[in-house]
């Protein structure tokens, strides 16, 4: 019964997390943070095991279903700014189901890789984080550099004259690097001075995350004259077996990097998969951002909960360590159980999901929906962080324009992570701060 009772906190979880996923700006962690608070201060005062079911599950329904705005409504979080281009011409071909149903085939198959390693995890990552740390940071600065000299020219033909073309080529260089200085030093200004209640200090950078990636696309939607038709549902998904594993593989190896490495996120593990597909066609990229988003958050609460040492990597994670210690191996592999039945639990709803958003998509001018989008978003950033989170949300929002309006890569925003994780990481946080007057 007691096995029962976890696997059935574990499905709730991932239903409540599906249903939220679908609000644009609501993220599994404020959802989380609150339950968290609610069990601690209830009667039990503690986290038990079908709790931490609960958080399982509900990990494993947003790492899904998180594509379900993103795709539809150009409302993605940090790990699914990579989804919403090549998803936004599936959406204008009528296509928007089918991108929709790659990322989660790509989840599915991110979630097989992680319960074929489950057997490896603990000893494997013990090991691999002993090698590993005393490396970190200049392993953070050669992915932040990776992340900035793979930017590459665009339309640079466009100038009249060499030195007229020499200059369209290097505006969008210039405005992404400008784009990753302003989003870093955001970060760093975040960390110094919270400007979101103390109740929600671990959901700090979502309202800064809400203005880099999703404001944007929800502002340049509004402007835009492209009209959204009526989408498709196909009752079969032109994606081969080949396809498929390609995508997955890569998605999955850059998931397992920024769910082990603790100063890596999904935007750039989404990054190193993209680039890993980036020669193929779109059904391989899509595979591949859907296994990136999913093993980087529930490949960091497997880490989390596997015997051995504690790791402790991932926003899940960094909620739980202070309230839950993992015990036994028996946990671990019940752990390892729910994902596989709310993996499967997730895809169906979020199809299901899908299918909703896709019409509601389908019947309204793009115009409207953004409109609709755009309130929904500042709506939940108040509601989750007041008016303080809504300047925050405002004052990254004119970050998150530069690429729009210059043409860079918009991923150059996640500099509002990895900047203080370099600096960080290098001891160079206190000069920083005192050069900002922060310290």
């Amino acid at each position: 019964m007691d096995v029962l009772a976890c696997l059935l906190y574990a499905v709730m979880g991932t239903c409540v997390a599906c249903i939220a996923a679908c609000l644009p700006g609501l993220h599994v962690y404020n959802v989380a943070a609150v339950v968290l608070l609610l069990v601690r201060e209830g009667p039990l005062g503690r986290v038990t095991q079908p709790w931490v079911m609960l958080f399982v599950g509900m990990v494993v329904g947003y790492s899904i279903a998180s594509a379900i705005p993103a795709v539809f409504f150009s409302a993605p979080d940090e790990t699914s700014v990579w989804i919403v281009s090549p998803a936004h011409g599936y959406l204008l071909r009528s296509r928007g189901y089918e991108a929709l149903a790659l990322t989660i085939v790509g989840g599915l198959g991110g979630l097989w890789v992680l319960v074929a390693a489950a057997p490896l995890a603990g000893r494997v990552s013990s090991t691999a984080r002993q090698v590993v740390q005393p490396h970190l940071h200049w392993i953070v600065g050669a992915l932040t550099l990776f992340l900035l000299l793979s930017e590459w020219p665009r339309d640079p033909e466009r100038g009249s004259t060499a030195l007229g073309r020499l200059l369209m080529a290097w505006v969008p260089l210039l405005a992404g690097l400008g784009a990753f200085l302003l989003s870093g030093i955001l970060g760093l200004v975040l960390s110094f001075r919270p400007m979101v209640p103390s109740a929600m200090s671990l959901q700090g950078i979502v309202p800064a995350f809400v203005g880099l990636f999703a404001v944007p696309w929800v502002l340049q939607n509004l402007v835009s004259r492209a009209q959204i038709p009526q989408q498709y549902i196909p009752r079969s998904l032109d994606a081969s077996l080949s396809l498929t594993l390609v995508g997955t593989a890569a998605g999955a190896l850059g998931g397992l990097i920024a769910a082990f490495l603790p100063a890596v996120t999904g935007g750039l593990g989404a990054l190193l998969a993209g680039h890993a597909t980036a020669q193929r066609d779109e059904r391989t990229f899509l595979v591949a951002q859907g296994a990136t988003k999913v093993v980087y958050y529930v490949g960091a609460l497997v880490l989390f909960l596997a015997p051995g040492p504690p790791f402790t990597s991932g926003g899940m994670a960094s909620m739980l360590a202070p309230v839950h210690t993992p015990r036994s191996e028996r946990e671990y592999w019940l752990a390892i159980a729910a994902i596989a039945i709310c993996g499967a639990v997730a895809s169906l709803l979020s199809l299901a999901l899908g299918r909703w958003a896709a019409r509601i998509a389908g019947a309204h001018s793009s115009r409207r929906l953004s409109l609709g989008v755009l309130v929904t978003l500042l709506v939940m950033v108040g509601g989750l962080a007041g008016a303080r989170g809504i300047l925050v949300t405002l004052a990254a929002t004119g970050v998150g324009l530069i690429p729009v309006a210059f043409g860079s890569r918009r991923a150059n925003c996640l500099g509002i992570l990895l900047l203080p994780m370099l600096l960080d990481a290098t001891g160079a946080t206190p000069i920083a701060a005192r050069w900002l007057g922060l310290g």
